[in-house]
Protein backbone atom coordinates (compact mmCIF):
# COMPACT_ATOMS: atom_id res chain seq x y z
CA UNK A 1 0.00 0.00 0.00
CA UNK A 2 1.35 3.65 -0.93
CA UNK A 3 0.08 6.65 0.92
CA UNK A 4 -0.47 9.52 -0.72
CA UNK A 5 -0.50 12.77 1.83
CA UNK A 6 -0.17 16.31 0.52
CA UNK A 7 3.78 17.78 -0.45
CA UNK A 8 5.77 20.73 0.29
CA UNK A 9 2.97 23.69 -0.03
CA UNK A 10 5.71 26.31 0.83
CA UNK A 11 5.17 28.55 3.74
CA UNK A 12 1.37 28.27 3.59
CA UNK A 13 -0.11 26.55 6.63
CA UNK A 14 -3.21 25.29 5.20
CA UNK A 15 -4.89 24.48 1.82
CA UNK A 16 -8.55 23.56 1.03
CA UNK A 17 -9.45 20.91 -0.81
CA UNK A 18 -11.19 22.00 -4.52
CA UNK A 19 -11.60 19.30 -6.33
CA UNK A 20 -11.40 14.96 -6.31
CA UNK A 21 -10.17 13.88 -9.65
CA UNK A 22 -10.83 10.31 -8.89
CA UNK A 23 -13.00 7.45 -7.23
CA UNK A 24 -12.56 4.70 -5.09
CA UNK A 25 -12.21 1.70 -7.00
CA UNK A 26 -9.93 3.25 -10.25
CA UNK A 27 -7.24 2.12 -11.78
CA UNK A 28 -4.21 4.96 -11.10
CA UNK A 29 -1.47 4.84 -13.13
CA UNK A 30 1.84 7.63 -12.57
CA UNK A 31 1.74 11.16 -12.02
CA UNK A 32 -2.72 11.15 -12.33
CA UNK A 33 -3.91 13.66 -10.78
CA UNK A 34 -6.14 12.49 -7.13
CA UNK A 35 -7.01 15.55 -5.92
CA UNK A 36 -6.63 19.63 -6.36
CA UNK A 37 -5.70 21.96 -3.59
CA UNK A 38 -5.72 25.48 -3.44
CA UNK A 39 -4.24 28.09 -1.32
CA UNK A 40 -4.77 31.87 -1.48
CA UNK A 41 -3.42 32.44 -4.35
CA UNK A 42 -2.37 29.01 -6.20
CA UNK A 43 -3.67 25.62 -6.95
CA UNK A 44 -2.13 22.75 -7.10
CA UNK A 45 -2.39 18.91 -8.48
CA UNK A 46 -1.72 16.03 -5.97
CA UNK A 47 -0.71 12.93 -8.84
CA UNK A 48 -0.04 9.31 -7.70
CA UNK A 49 3.54 8.57 -7.31
CA UNK A 50 2.55 4.67 -8.04
CA UNK A 51 0.58 2.90 -10.55
CA UNK A 52 -2.22 0.53 -8.86
CA UNK A 53 -6.03 0.89 -6.97
CA UNK A 54 -7.27 3.68 -5.30
CA UNK A 55 -8.55 1.82 -2.18
CA UNK A 56 -9.79 4.90 -0.24
CA UNK A 57 -9.83 8.49 -0.18
CA UNK A 58 -9.42 10.19 2.91
CA UNK A 59 -10.85 14.02 2.14
CA UNK A 60 -13.67 15.60 0.71
CA UNK A 61 -13.90 18.61 -1.18
CA UNK A 62 -13.85 22.08 0.96
CA UNK A 63 -11.47 20.03 3.63
CA UNK A 64 -8.37 22.16 4.97
CA UNK A 65 -5.07 20.36 4.84
CA UNK A 66 -1.64 20.93 5.79
CA UNK A 67 2.01 19.50 4.82
CA UNK A 68 1.88 15.51 5.42
CA UNK A 69 -1.84 15.00 5.73
CA UNK A 70 -2.98 11.76 4.21
CA UNK A 71 -4.80 12.45 1.36
CA UNK A 72 -5.47 8.63 -0.04
CA UNK A 73 -3.78 5.03 -0.45
CA UNK A 74 -3.20 3.58 -3.59
CA UNK A 75 -2.77 -0.48 -3.84
CA UNK A 76 0.52 -0.53 -5.86
CA UNK A 77 -0.23 -3.13 -8.96
CA UNK A 78 2.23 -5.59 -7.25
CA UNK A 79 1.24 -5.10 -3.96
CA UNK A 80 0.03 -8.49 -1.68
CA UNK A 81 -3.93 -8.08 0.29
CA UNK A 82 -2.58 -5.71 3.01
CA UNK A 83 -5.25 -3.05 2.22
CA UNK A 84 -7.64 -3.89 5.53
CA UNK A 85 -5.07 -2.86 7.99
CA UNK A 86 -3.47 0.01 6.53
CA UNK A 87 -6.57 1.77 5.33
CA UNK A 88 -7.44 1.57 8.88
CA UNK A 89 -4.55 2.99 10.23
CA UNK A 90 -4.19 5.43 7.62
CA UNK A 91 -8.28 6.27 8.98
CA UNK A 92 -7.08 6.83 12.15
CA UNK A 93 -4.10 9.03 11.36
CA UNK A 94 -6.36 12.48 10.35
CA UNK A 95 -8.09 12.48 13.66
CA UNK A 96 -5.33 11.60 15.93
CA UNK A 97 -2.97 14.23 14.53
CA UNK A 98 -4.65 17.06 14.30
CA UNK A 99 -7.19 16.55 17.40
CA UNK A 100 -4.90 18.46 19.66
CA UNK A 101 -4.80 21.48 17.82
CA UNK A 102 -8.64 21.51 16.22
CA UNK A 103 -9.58 21.43 20.16
CA UNK A 104 -7.27 24.16 21.89
CA UNK A 105 -8.48 26.72 19.93
CA UNK A 106 -12.01 26.69 20.49
CA UNK A 107 -11.30 26.28 24.15
CA UNK A 108 -9.77 29.63 24.87
CA UNK A 109 -12.79 31.00 22.11
CA UNK A 110 -15.28 30.11 24.79
CA UNK A 111 -13.14 32.51 27.56
CA UNK A 112 -13.79 35.81 27.83
CA UNK A 113 -11.23 38.46 26.10
CA UNK A 114 -10.82 41.14 28.34
CA UNK A 115 -10.96 44.72 26.83
CA UNK A 116 -9.08 45.45 23.84
CA UNK A 117 -8.55 41.71 23.06
CA UNK A 118 -7.78 41.29 19.49
CA UNK A 119 -11.01 40.12 17.44
CA UNK A 120 -11.62 38.95 14.26
CA UNK A 121 -12.96 41.36 11.56
CA UNK A 122 -14.42 40.81 7.88
CA UNK A 123 -13.90 43.16 5.22
CA UNK A 124 -17.08 43.21 2.61
CA UNK A 125 -16.99 44.23 -0.70
CA UNK A 126 -17.77 47.84 -0.86
CA UNK A 127 -21.12 49.23 -2.99
CA UNK A 128 -19.80 48.57 -6.88
CA UNK A 129 -23.19 50.69 -8.30
CA UNK A 130 -25.31 48.62 -10.67
CA UNK A 131 -22.28 47.00 -11.74
CA UNK A 132 -23.02 43.52 -10.42
CA UNK A 133 -21.00 41.28 -10.27
CA UNK A 134 -16.83 41.88 -10.03
CA UNK A 135 -14.01 39.74 -11.11
CA UNK A 136 -11.04 39.47 -8.36
CA UNK A 137 -7.87 39.64 -10.83
CA UNK A 138 -5.15 40.74 -7.88
CA UNK A 139 -4.44 38.96 -4.64
CA UNK A 140 -2.15 41.08 -2.47
CA UNK A 141 -1.97 39.56 0.62
CA UNK A 142 -1.78 36.58 2.33
CA UNK A 143 -2.61 34.91 5.68
CA UNK A 144 -0.79 35.94 8.28
CA UNK A 145 0.47 39.15 6.85
CA UNK A 146 0.16 42.54 8.96
CA UNK A 147 -1.26 45.39 7.37
CA UNK A 148 -2.19 49.23 8.33
CA UNK A 149 -5.40 51.08 7.46
CA UNK A 150 -5.56 51.52 3.41
CA UNK A 151 -3.17 48.84 2.78
CA UNK A 152 -4.42 47.19 -0.71
CA UNK A 153 -6.16 44.04 -0.02
CA UNK A 154 -7.56 43.03 -3.35
CA UNK A 155 -8.16 44.26 -7.12
CA UNK A 156 -11.44 44.01 -8.35
CA UNK A 157 -12.49 44.51 -12.19
CA UNK A 158 -16.01 45.19 -13.79
CA UNK A 159 -16.78 45.17 -17.27
CA UNK A 160 -14.35 48.54 -18.27
CA UNK A 161 -12.86 49.85 -14.65
CA UNK A 162 -10.88 47.67 -11.80
CA UNK A 163 -10.84 49.13 -8.07
CA UNK A 164 -8.63 48.69 -5.23
CA UNK A 165 -9.84 47.63 -1.80
CA UNK A 166 -8.03 48.80 1.13
CA UNK A 167 -7.95 47.32 4.53
CA UNK A 168 -9.99 49.22 6.81
CA UNK A 169 -8.19 49.08 9.93
CA UNK A 170 -4.35 47.92 11.26
CA UNK A 171 -4.14 44.63 11.97
CA UNK A 172 -3.06 41.01 10.98
CA UNK A 173 -4.59 39.04 7.57
CA UNK A 174 -6.34 35.79 9.58
CA UNK A 175 -7.58 34.32 6.03
CA UNK A 176 -7.78 35.68 2.39
CA UNK A 177 -11.27 34.28 1.26
CA UNK A 178 -10.94 34.85 -2.08
CA UNK A 179 -8.40 34.07 -5.02
CA UNK A 180 -8.03 35.60 -8.81
CA UNK A 181 -10.54 35.13 -11.07
CA UNK A 182 -13.42 34.53 -7.93
CA UNK A 183 -16.90 36.54 -9.27
CA UNK A 184 -18.11 38.46 -5.80
CA UNK A 185 -20.47 41.42 -5.22
CA UNK A 186 -21.46 44.07 -2.87
CA UNK A 187 -21.02 42.34 0.51
CA UNK A 188 -19.18 39.22 -0.24
CA UNK A 189 -16.13 38.58 2.35
CA UNK A 190 -12.87 38.52 1.25
CA UNK A 191 -10.73 38.65 3.95
CA UNK A 192 -10.83 38.49 7.81
CA UNK A 193 -8.32 40.51 9.70
CA UNK A 194 -7.25 40.03 13.66
CA UNK A 195 -7.59 43.52 15.23
CA UNK A 196 -7.60 45.08 18.56
CA UNK A 197 -11.24 45.36 20.16
CA UNK A 198 -11.01 48.99 20.14
CA UNK A 199 -11.18 49.16 16.58
CA UNK A 200 -13.79 46.51 15.89
CA UNK A 201 -16.06 48.62 18.14
CA UNK A 202 -15.17 51.84 16.26
CA UNK A 203 -16.22 49.98 12.93
CA UNK A 204 -18.18 46.82 13.93
CA UNK A 205 -18.19 44.31 11.20
CA UNK A 206 -20.23 40.97 10.93
CA UNK A 207 -18.88 38.20 12.92
CA UNK A 208 -16.39 35.85 10.81
CA UNK A 209 -16.35 32.13 9.63
CA UNK A 210 -13.56 30.31 10.96
CA UNK A 211 -12.05 27.33 9.35
CA UNK A 212 -9.96 26.36 12.47
CA UNK A 213 -13.06 26.37 14.73
CA UNK A 214 -14.80 23.97 12.43
CA UNK A 215 -14.20 19.99 12.42
CA UNK A 216 -13.15 18.74 9.18
CA UNK A 217 -16.18 16.67 9.00
CA UNK A 218 -18.79 19.63 8.60
CA UNK A 219 -16.59 22.05 6.71
CA UNK A 220 -18.07 20.93 3.40
CA UNK A 221 -21.43 22.08 4.39
CA UNK A 222 -20.75 25.41 5.71
CA UNK A 223 -22.13 27.49 2.96
CA UNK A 224 -19.44 29.45 0.20
CA UNK A 225 -19.69 33.12 0.04
CA UNK A 226 -22.67 34.46 -2.19
CA UNK A 227 -20.57 34.81 -5.50
CA UNK A 228 -19.33 31.60 -5.47
CA UNK A 229 -20.51 28.47 -7.20
CA UNK A 230 -21.45 25.87 -4.59
CA UNK A 231 -19.14 23.16 -4.33
CA UNK A 232 -20.45 19.62 -4.35
CA UNK A 233 -20.44 17.49 -1.17
CA UNK A 234 -18.88 14.55 -0.43
CA UNK A 235 -21.33 12.37 -0.90
CA UNK A 236 -22.29 14.32 -4.66
CA UNK A 237 -18.58 13.92 -5.49
CA UNK A 238 -17.88 10.37 -4.86
CA UNK A 239 -20.95 9.98 -7.47
CA UNK A 240 -19.37 12.56 -10.51
CA UNK A 241 -17.82 10.56 -12.82
CA UNK A 242 -13.66 11.48 -12.10
CA UNK A 243 -11.64 13.05 -15.56
CA UNK A 244 -8.79 10.62 -14.79
CA UNK A 245 -7.91 10.61 -18.12
CA UNK A 246 -7.85 13.90 -19.01
CA UNK A 247 -4.49 16.00 -18.78
CA UNK A 248 -5.31 19.66 -17.51
CA UNK A 249 -3.89 22.18 -14.74
CA UNK A 250 -6.17 23.62 -12.36
CA UNK A 251 -6.82 27.01 -14.06
CA UNK A 252 -8.14 24.88 -17.10
CA UNK A 253 -10.64 22.38 -14.78
CA UNK A 254 -11.82 25.49 -13.31
CA UNK A 255 -12.71 27.38 -16.74
CA UNK A 256 -13.87 24.22 -17.93
CA UNK A 257 -16.73 24.08 -14.69
CA UNK A 258 -17.51 27.51 -15.57
CA UNK A 259 -18.25 27.18 -18.98
CA UNK A 260 -19.79 23.71 -18.52
CA UNK A 261 -17.19 21.33 -20.65
CA UNK A 262 -16.22 18.16 -19.81
CA UNK A 263 -12.87 17.69 -20.68
CA UNK A 264 -13.03 14.16 -21.55
CA UNK A 265 -14.28 15.82 -24.79
CA UNK A 266 -11.52 18.51 -25.20
CA UNK A 267 -8.26 17.32 -27.52
CA UNK A 268 -5.27 18.78 -25.98
CA UNK A 269 -3.03 20.76 -27.86
CA UNK A 270 -0.25 21.24 -24.94
CA UNK A 271 2.83 18.76 -24.42
CA UNK A 272 1.62 15.22 -23.84
CA UNK A 273 -1.67 16.09 -25.14
CA UNK A 274 -1.99 18.70 -21.98
CA UNK A 275 -5.55 21.05 -22.37
CA UNK A 276 -5.02 24.39 -22.41
CA UNK A 277 -7.35 27.28 -21.66
CA UNK A 278 -7.02 27.83 -25.06
CA UNK A 279 -8.48 24.02 -25.95
CA UNK A 280 -11.76 24.74 -24.04
CA UNK A 281 -12.63 27.72 -25.83
CA UNK A 282 -11.86 26.59 -29.25
CA UNK A 283 -14.50 23.61 -27.69
CA UNK A 284 -16.83 25.92 -26.63
CA UNK A 285 -16.45 27.80 -30.04
CA UNK A 286 -16.96 24.76 -31.94
CA UNK A 287 -19.90 23.10 -30.41
CA UNK A 288 -21.72 26.50 -31.08
CA UNK A 289 -21.11 26.53 -34.54
CA UNK A 290 -22.03 23.09 -34.64
CA UNK A 291 -25.72 24.09 -33.69
CA UNK A 292 -26.01 25.93 -36.71
CA UNK A 293 -24.92 27.83 -39.56
CA UNK A 294 -25.62 31.10 -37.87
CA UNK A 295 -23.79 32.84 -35.26
CA UNK A 296 -25.48 34.23 -31.83
CA UNK A 297 -28.89 33.34 -33.17
CA UNK A 298 -28.78 36.91 -34.98
CA UNK A 299 -29.30 34.69 -38.19
CA UNK A 300 -26.07 36.89 -39.59
CA UNK A 301 -23.75 33.28 -41.63
CA UNK A 302 -20.72 32.83 -39.27
CA UNK A 303 -17.49 34.04 -40.68
CA UNK A 304 -15.32 30.87 -41.53
CA UNK A 305 -12.29 30.43 -39.55
CA UNK A 306 -9.44 30.82 -41.91
CA UNK A 307 -5.71 29.68 -41.39
CA UNK A 308 -3.89 32.53 -41.66
CA UNK A 309 -0.21 31.06 -41.36
CA UNK A 310 -0.36 29.52 -44.84
CA UNK A 311 0.04 33.00 -46.22
CA UNK A 312 3.13 33.97 -43.77
CA UNK A 313 4.09 34.31 -40.48
CA UNK A 314 1.29 34.99 -37.67
CA UNK A 315 1.39 35.89 -33.88
CA UNK A 316 -1.49 35.95 -32.15
CA UNK A 317 -2.03 39.31 -29.07
CA UNK A 318 -5.18 38.29 -26.85
CA UNK A 319 -7.57 41.10 -26.57
CA UNK A 320 -7.80 42.70 -23.18
CA UNK A 321 -10.66 42.56 -20.78
CA UNK A 322 -11.65 45.90 -21.82
CA UNK A 323 -11.61 45.49 -25.52
CA UNK A 324 -13.37 42.29 -25.24
CA UNK A 325 -16.36 43.65 -23.28
CA UNK A 326 -16.49 46.55 -25.37
CA UNK A 327 -16.71 44.65 -28.13
CA UNK A 328 -19.55 42.76 -27.05
CA UNK A 329 -21.47 45.81 -25.98
CA UNK A 330 -20.66 47.86 -29.41
CA UNK A 331 -21.67 44.23 -31.27
CA UNK A 332 -25.14 44.43 -29.65
CA UNK A 333 -25.89 48.17 -30.03
CA UNK A 334 -25.31 47.35 -33.29
CA UNK A 335 -27.33 44.56 -34.09
CA UNK A 336 -30.22 46.30 -32.08
CA UNK A 337 -30.30 49.75 -32.73
CA UNK A 338 -31.21 50.82 -36.29
CA UNK A 339 -28.02 53.36 -36.69
CA UNK A 340 -28.63 56.71 -38.64
CA UNK A 341 -25.88 59.25 -38.92
CA UNK A 342 -26.45 63.04 -39.65
CA UNK A 343 -23.41 65.01 -40.56
CA UNK A 344 -23.07 68.98 -40.48
CA UNK A 345 -20.53 70.98 -40.16
CA UNK A 346 -20.01 74.09 -36.98
CA UNK A 347 -18.39 77.23 -37.28
CA UNK A 348 -15.57 77.60 -34.78
CA UNK A 349 -13.78 80.97 -35.42
CA UNK A 350 -14.95 83.02 -32.69
CA UNK A 351 -15.12 80.02 -29.84
CA UNK A 352 -11.62 79.49 -30.77
CA UNK A 353 -10.58 83.27 -30.45
CA UNK A 354 -12.41 83.16 -27.18
CA UNK A 355 -10.89 79.77 -26.07
CA UNK A 356 -6.85 81.35 -27.15
CA UNK A 357 -8.02 84.24 -24.98
CA UNK A 358 -8.67 82.03 -21.66
CA UNK A 359 -4.93 81.29 -22.12
CA UNK A 360 -3.01 82.89 -19.61
CA UNK A 361 -5.91 82.95 -17.41
CA UNK A 362 -5.84 79.18 -17.48
CA UNK A 363 -2.25 78.82 -16.75
CA UNK A 364 -2.70 80.77 -13.45
CA UNK A 365 -5.73 78.43 -12.69
CA UNK A 366 -3.80 75.48 -13.77
CA UNK A 367 -6.25 74.76 -16.35
CA UNK A 368 -5.73 73.55 -20.35
CA UNK A 369 -8.83 74.71 -21.52
CA UNK A 370 -10.36 72.28 -24.56
CA UNK A 371 -12.71 72.78 -27.51
CA UNK A 372 -14.13 69.57 -25.07
CA UNK A 373 -15.64 71.86 -22.63
CA UNK A 374 -17.52 74.11 -24.80
CA UNK A 375 -18.72 71.37 -26.87
CA UNK A 376 -20.30 69.54 -23.66
CA UNK A 377 -21.71 72.91 -22.15
CA UNK A 378 -23.49 73.33 -25.64
CA UNK A 379 -24.84 69.85 -25.95
CA UNK A 380 -26.49 70.18 -22.52
CA UNK A 381 -28.27 73.09 -23.70
CA UNK A 382 -29.02 71.30 -27.44
CA UNK A 383 -30.22 68.65 -25.18
CA UNK A 384 -32.90 70.37 -22.97
CA UNK A 385 -34.16 71.82 -26.44
CA UNK A 386 -34.70 68.78 -27.41
CA UNK A 387 -35.25 66.49 -24.76
CA UNK A 388 -35.87 63.28 -26.22
CA UNK A 389 -32.26 62.65 -27.25
CA UNK A 390 -31.64 62.84 -23.44
CA UNK A 391 -33.79 59.70 -22.96
CA UNK A 392 -33.72 56.13 -23.29
CA UNK A 393 -36.68 53.77 -24.55
CA UNK A 394 -38.33 51.60 -22.07
CA UNK A 395 -37.68 47.74 -22.85
CA UNK A 396 -41.01 47.24 -24.39
CA UNK A 397 -40.11 50.10 -26.89
CA UNK A 398 -43.65 51.69 -25.89
CA UNK A 399 -42.53 54.70 -23.61
CA UNK A 400 -39.86 57.40 -23.44
CA UNK A 401 -37.80 57.71 -19.78
CA UNK A 402 -36.94 61.54 -19.88
CA UNK A 403 -34.28 61.71 -18.00
CA UNK A 404 -33.97 65.38 -15.86
CA UNK A 405 -30.68 65.12 -15.61
CA UNK A 406 -27.51 65.69 -17.97
CA UNK A 407 -24.60 63.64 -17.46
CA UNK A 408 -22.00 63.94 -20.71
CA UNK A 409 -19.98 60.34 -21.58
CA UNK A 410 -16.80 61.23 -23.38
CA UNK A 411 -14.88 58.35 -25.16
CA UNK A 412 -11.31 58.13 -24.22
CA UNK A 413 -8.71 56.06 -25.97
CA UNK A 414 -6.53 53.93 -23.41
CA UNK A 415 -3.73 51.09 -23.94
CA UNK A 416 -6.78 48.92 -22.54
CA UNK A 417 -9.47 49.77 -25.30
CA UNK A 418 -12.11 52.82 -25.21
CA UNK A 419 -13.48 53.66 -22.17
CA UNK A 420 -16.41 55.71 -21.52
CA UNK A 421 -16.24 58.12 -18.27
CA UNK A 422 -18.95 60.37 -17.25
CA UNK A 423 -19.26 64.05 -16.62
CA UNK A 424 -22.03 63.91 -14.08
CA UNK A 425 -24.81 67.26 -13.64
CA UNK A 426 -22.35 69.09 -16.74
CA UNK A 427 -25.15 71.50 -17.44
CA UNK A 428 -24.52 73.11 -14.05
CA UNK A 429 -20.72 73.22 -14.30
CA UNK A 430 -18.63 76.24 -15.67
CA UNK A 431 -16.01 75.84 -18.78
CA UNK A 432 -13.25 76.08 -16.30
CA UNK A 433 -15.04 72.93 -14.06
CA UNK A 434 -15.68 71.14 -16.77
CA UNK A 435 -12.11 71.65 -18.49
CA UNK A 436 -10.43 70.33 -15.17
CA UNK A 437 -13.02 67.71 -14.63
CA UNK A 438 -12.30 66.09 -18.91
CA UNK A 439 -8.55 66.19 -18.18
CA UNK A 440 -9.11 64.62 -14.59
CA UNK A 441 -10.99 61.76 -15.91
CA UNK A 442 -8.69 61.51 -19.49
CA UNK A 443 -6.32 60.51 -16.74
CA UNK A 444 -7.66 58.16 -14.59
CA UNK A 445 -8.97 56.24 -17.63
CA UNK A 446 -5.14 56.17 -18.84
CA UNK A 447 -3.80 55.13 -15.68
CA UNK A 448 -6.38 52.61 -14.97
CA UNK A 449 -7.57 54.30 -11.79
CA UNK A 450 -11.43 55.12 -12.70
CA UNK A 451 -14.00 53.74 -10.30
CA UNK A 452 -17.44 52.19 -10.99
CA UNK A 453 -19.11 55.06 -10.82
CA UNK A 454 -17.38 57.24 -13.34
CA UNK A 455 -18.43 55.01 -16.12
CA UNK A 456 -22.15 54.94 -14.95
CA UNK A 457 -24.93 57.25 -15.50
CA UNK A 458 -24.37 58.55 -18.95
CA UNK A 459 -27.44 60.35 -20.82
CA UNK A 460 -25.40 61.61 -23.98
CA UNK A 461 -22.16 60.52 -25.51
CA UNK A 462 -19.41 62.78 -27.22
CA UNK A 463 -16.61 60.65 -28.98
CA UNK A 464 -14.01 62.91 -30.19
CA UNK A 465 -11.58 61.97 -33.00
CA UNK A 466 -10.17 65.99 -33.65
CA UNK A 467 -6.64 64.96 -32.33
CA UNK A 468 -6.18 62.27 -34.73
CA UNK A 469 -7.60 63.45 -37.73
CA UNK A 470 -10.74 62.65 -40.26
CA UNK A 471 -13.49 64.67 -42.11
CA UNK A 472 -16.22 62.62 -40.54
CA UNK A 473 -17.63 59.38 -39.38
CA UNK A 474 -20.62 56.67 -37.63
CA UNK A 475 -19.97 56.46 -33.87
CA UNK A 476 -22.10 53.91 -32.80
CA UNK A 477 -24.91 54.76 -30.24
CA UNK A 478 -24.19 53.67 -26.58
CA UNK A 479 -27.52 52.14 -25.80
CA UNK A 480 -29.57 52.68 -24.02
CA UNK A 481 -28.84 55.99 -25.49
CA UNK A 482 -30.27 57.14 -28.11
CA UNK A 483 -27.55 59.23 -29.58
CA UNK A 484 -23.89 59.95 -29.81
CA UNK A 485 -22.05 62.99 -31.73
CA UNK A 486 -19.13 62.27 -33.39
CA UNK A 487 -16.11 65.03 -33.72
CA UNK A 488 -13.68 65.43 -36.41
CA UNK A 489 -10.93 67.06 -37.22
CA UNK A 490 -11.04 71.21 -37.38
CA UNK A 491 -9.91 72.63 -40.39
CA UNK A 492 -9.61 76.75 -42.56
CA UNK A 493 -12.36 76.59 -45.27
CA UNK A 494 -13.50 79.26 -47.39
CA UNK A 495 -17.20 80.18 -46.27
CA UNK A 496 -19.09 82.66 -48.68
CA UNK A 497 -20.31 85.45 -46.43
CA UNK A 498 -22.54 87.19 -48.91
CA UNK A 499 -20.27 88.97 -50.40
CA UNK A 500 -16.83 87.09 -50.73
CA UNK A 501 -15.40 83.89 -49.13
CA UNK A 502 -14.11 84.54 -45.93
CA UNK A 503 -11.49 82.01 -44.16
CA UNK A 504 -13.11 80.34 -41.36
CA UNK A 505 -12.83 77.42 -39.06
CA UNK A 506 -14.82 74.59 -39.60
CA UNK A 507 -15.91 71.28 -37.16
CA UNK A 508 -17.48 68.57 -38.87
CA UNK A 509 -19.71 66.74 -36.83
CA UNK A 510 -21.55 63.49 -36.95
CA UNK A 511 -24.60 62.44 -35.24
CA UNK A 512 -25.94 59.31 -34.65
CA UNK A 513 -28.95 57.92 -33.27
CA UNK A 514 -31.73 54.86 -32.86
CA UNK A 515 -34.15 55.58 -35.62
CA UNK A 516 -36.54 53.73 -33.33
CA UNK A 517 -36.35 56.72 -31.22
CA UNK A 518 -35.77 60.02 -33.13
CA UNK A 519 -37.06 60.73 -37.04
CA UNK A 520 -34.64 62.23 -39.16
CA UNK A 521 -36.42 65.22 -39.25
CA UNK A 522 -35.54 65.91 -35.29
CA UNK A 523 -32.18 64.67 -35.75
CA UNK A 524 -31.71 67.22 -38.56
CA UNK A 525 -33.53 70.07 -36.38
CA UNK A 526 -31.29 68.91 -33.08
CA UNK A 527 -28.08 69.27 -35.33
CA UNK A 528 -29.06 72.80 -36.46
CA UNK A 529 -29.47 74.14 -33.41
CA UNK A 530 -26.20 72.59 -31.83
CA UNK A 531 -24.21 73.90 -35.01
CA UNK A 532 -25.72 77.63 -33.96
CA UNK A 533 -25.03 77.36 -30.22
CA UNK A 534 -21.72 76.24 -31.12
CA UNK A 535 -21.17 79.27 -33.48
CA UNK A 536 -22.04 81.47 -30.66
CA UNK A 537 -22.63 80.10 -27.04
CA UNK A 538 -24.31 83.53 -26.06
CA UNK A 539 -27.26 81.26 -27.40
CA UNK A 540 -26.91 79.26 -24.28
CA UNK A 541 -27.75 81.67 -22.35
CA UNK A 542 -31.25 82.62 -23.91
Amino acid sequence: MTEIRVPDIGDVDEVEVIELCVAVGDVLEVDDSIVVIESDKASMEVPSTVAGKLVSLEVAVGDSVRQGDLLAIVEAAEAGAEHEALAATAQAEPESEPEPERQAEPENEDQSDPVGAPESVEVLVPDIGDAGDVVVIEVAVSAGQTVSVDDLLVVVESDKASMEIPSPHDGEVEAVLVSVDDTVQSGTPIATLRVHGSATKASPAPAPQKAQDTPRSEKAEQPQPAAKKPRPSASEESTQKPAKDVYAGPAVRRLARELGVDLTEVRGTGNRSRITKDDVKSHVKERMQSKGAVSGGTGIPAIPAQDFSRFGPVALEPLTRVRRVGAENLHRSWLNVPHVTQHDEADVTDLEDFRKSLKSEGEKRGVKVTPLAFLVKACCQALKDHPRFNASLDPAGENFILKQYYNIGLAVDTEQGLLVPVIREADQKGIWELSAEISELADKARDGKLGMTDLQGGTFSISSLGGIGGTGFTPIVNAPEVAILGVSRMATKPVWNGGEFVPRKMLPLSLSYDHKAINGAEAGRFMTDLVQIIADLRRALL
